[in-house]
């Protein structure tokens, strides 16, 4: 079952299958990272850790968009030469 983006965070639970209904909210909010804030919040985390955690997630989301970068190059089509840098 596809959802939209949830303004709120509402589960229908369909012909009684309430297992069904907690994987999807536990996936809901697995990508709304809500699971990764309450596990930072529930005990002290120090200031150089906090600093670690925020300079890797920096470096990660610049690894990630110049991958997907690439990649879209890589599977443009209409391209003279498809496979740039191999002769």
């Amino acid at each position: 079952m596809k959802h939209v983006k949830f303004l709120s965070r509402t589960v229908l639970v369909q012909n009684n299958n309430v297992e069904e209904a907690c994987r999807v909210l536990n996936r809901i909010l697995g990508k709304e990272e809500i699971f990764d804030q309450y596990r930072r919040t529930r005990y002290y985390e120090k200031p150089f850790l906090v600093r670690r955690r925020i300079n890797f997630e920096k470096c990660k989301a610049i690894y990630n968009e110049d991958m997907n970068r690439k990649i879209q190059m890589v599977l443009r089509k209409n391209r003279l030469d498809p496979f740039p840098g191999c002769h």
